[in-house]
């Protein structure tokens, strides 16, 4: 298989809502909109892209007609300490886990989008020397 793009898709009940919160608070920026589907990207390079599809539109074969759940984007940053101020202290976001150091590799903290979709920012720390033995190469 020779991959041309590849992107997630969130199926969402709040469509609107979420494309406002990926807009405003992520820097993505609308490439095509419908009132059942809304493409994004965020300007690159690299591009970034992501989608939001109506949960409920028969493009999706009705046994998966919901909305997401159980969904962990990560979002890899420059400086997560000001990300934190940026979305957190300055934006309102609630932190539904707080900013912290981890001995695996990231400094980091996780936020939900309106849809329950969970955004892990982080910036990646030397990880200890016991977590430093697990990585290939």
């Amino acid at each position: 298989m020779h991959l041309t793009s590849l992107y997630p898709v969130i199926c969402t009940a709040r469509l609107e809502e979420s494309r406002d919160f990926y807009t405003a608070l992520l820097g993505f920026e609308v490439t095509f909109e419908a009132d059942w589907y809304v493409s994004l990207r965020r300007p690159g390079p690299p591009a970034y892209e992501l989608a939001l599809l109506d949960h409920t539109h028969p493009t999706l074969p009705e046994p998966y007609r919901k909305p997401a759940a159980g969904l962990l984007l990560n979002f890899e940053v420059e400086d997560v300490d000001a990300e934190w101020d940026r979305l957190v202290t300055r934006a309102g976001l609630k932190a539904e886990l707080e900013l912290r150091s981890e001995d695996f590799g990231q400094r980091h903290f996780i936020v939900a989008d309106p849809n329950g979709v969970l955004i892990d920012v982080i910036t990646p720390i030397a990880p200890s020397p016991e977590f430093a033995a697990q990585y290939a190469g």
